[in-house]
């Protein structure tokens, strides 16, 4: 097919919600006519309202002149009837994730466009090819998934079908650029790239919440300070609404052949069966409005004093913090201690590999041991999580009062394994490997569509290079060790890097 798309094409977006009005006002910013359509009466006029509402946000902010608005709106007409896109040379599809929805739709489509009109569904977890199944022109539907609000997010995931002509994932990528896109090349496969790394983001924080590991606004707390994550799992599903985030689970769980790592969480059905969905319903894991109560989270209260402070010969990811510390405390090196283990007093203080406090103090006669979660800057935290075996649980108050020194606030969590941001960070980079590994994605495509489509501080695969592959898999396996589960099974892609000592990125 012949494929022509540039400024003087005329688009036309099929369905008015927030993602079709954005993709719209995206559109005609980039000077192309747009023709909006909705199935449900007066659907395409209100959002043509919220449209300019946004524009004239801009303009009292001063992003945007007033004439500037004025052509944007005038580029954009309702289209009451599908005929009425009829001349458009591509066509955006943004409504309900449903497949029979979507293939009924573009097969009348097919009668109304020419065959060189270009057909793109924004859908976030549907295969492209599955979607194309049945159309006359199946080589001219791809994939072009924005991110909420289209307007703003840079993220476009480009996806082609079995049967998508090649010609059209450079046009797709050009046109994304001259939109002010970044666009990365994702596979036609479950989730594509962003809906499937980012699983286990929300899977592991249900799990740490069911096993009770701590309170969600602890939880959170740590992803965010500790971590330096957007949002925490609980406050981003229910931002992102939690019977959406549920409904793309599902979508991952069924399209994978029910494979325990997607299965969607009872703590997650219950809250949507109750109706609550999250901001939108004003009630998800947390509550919302002017009565809602603010969200606690308890810190350690340090011990009046600490112990002086020993520290090992390799120190490793702890070096950072043992040079915020030595500040405040007194500090010597001690050569008997193992690697990344710290001591005060008769206390020794871990890093966690993924194994429990219990069963790694249980290894030195059950000795008191504290095991410290990961932190992404431990320069910089204001947030720690520790655990603790039987008997070093009674030592929290010293190690509070050591981190306080370096004004880091100590959060107390259950002994589980794997802590909190150590294991999310560990199944992250694992599930990025997996992807890439079974797709041929690239380490580039996978952490640029990471950190513009869910704001993560960096890419998994990035982040598995710093900690490395050793690391990241030894963790992995003890927690496969622990649960028995097979959702921790290593990627192909991590034991290569592990066994070959390389890196994901150059």
């Amino acid at each position: 097919m012949t494929i022509t798309l540039n400024s003087n094409t005329l688009i036309a977006v099929i369905g008015a919600g927030s993602m079709g009005a954005g993709i719209a006002q995206l559109a005609a910013q980039s000077g192309h006519g747009v023709r909006l359509h909705d199935a449900q009466a007066g659907a395409a006029a209100a959002a043509l309202l919220r449209i300019g509402a946004d524009l004239d946000g801009a303009v009292k902010r001063g992003r945007l002149q007033g004439d500037e608005r004025d052509a944007v709106l005038a580029r954009i007409t309702v289209a009451e009837t599908l005929e009425s896109i009829e001349g458009c040379g591509l066509v955006v599809e943004a409504i309900v994730e449903r497949l029979d929805v979507k293939q009924g739709l573009f097969r009348s489509l097919e009668n109304v466009l020419g065959p060189q009109a270009v057909l793109a569904t924004n859908t976030s977890s549907i295969s492209i090819t599955a979607v194309a199944q049945g159309l006359q022109h199946p080589q001219r539907l791809i994939g072009w998934h924005f991110f909420n609000p289209a307007t703003r997010m840079k993220l476009v995931e480009i996806i082609p079908g079995v049967e998508t002509d090649p010609a059209l994932v450079p046009a797709m990528h050009a046109l994304s650029k001259a939109w002010g896109k970044t666009s990365v090349d994702a596979p036609n496969a479950p989730g594509f790239i962003v809906n499937r790394v980012a699983r286990p983001y929300y899977a592991e924080g249900l799990r740490l919440l069911a096993e009770r590991i701590a309170p969600a606004p602890a939880i959170d707390k740590l992803m965010t300070e500790a971590g330096g994550f957007a949002l925490g799992p609980f406050e981003l599903m229910d931002l992102i609404g939690l019977d959406v985030n549920l409904s793309v689970t599902e979508s991952v769980f069924q399209a994978t052949a029910h494979d325990s790592r997607y299965a969607p969480h009872v703590i997650q059905q219950e809250l949507v069966r109750s109706g609550r969905f999250g901001r939108k319903s004003g009630q998800g894991f947390y509550a919302y409005g002017k009565d809602a109560a603010a969200r606690a989270v308890h810190a350690v209260s340090p011990a009046a004093a600490c112990p002086a402070l020993r520290a090992p010969v390799k120190p490793g990811l702890l070096q950072p913090l043992l040079q915020r510390l030595k500040e405040g405390v007194s500090m010597s090196v001690d050569a008997s201690l193992a690697d990344e283990t710290l001591a005060l007093g008769d206390v020794h203080i871990a890093l966690t590999d993924g194994r429990t406090a219990a069963e790694r103090g249980a290894a030195n006669g059950g000795a008191p041991l504290l095991l410290l979660d990961l932190a992404r800057d431990y320069a910089t935290t204001t947030h720690l999580g520790a655990a603790a075996n039987p008997a070093g649980i009674t030592h929290r108050p010293a190690l509070a009062a050591l981190l306080a020194t370096a004004n880091i606030a100590l959060i107390a969590l259950d002994d589980v394994a794997g802590l909190a941001l150590m294991r999310t960070v560990c199944c992250l980079a694992n599930e990025a490997a997996d992807v890439m590994t079974w797709t041929g994605t690239t380490a580039r495509d996978i952490d640029t569509a990471m950190v513009l489509g869910t704001a993560y501080p960096l890419g998994p695969l990035a982040w598995a290079d710093a900690l490395g592959a050793e690391r990241v898999a030894t963790v992995l396996a003890n927690l496969q060790a622990h649960y028995g589960d097979m959702r921790y099974r290593r990627a192909p892609a991590l034991s290569r890097a592990r066994f070959n000592g390389t890196h994901f990125h150059g």
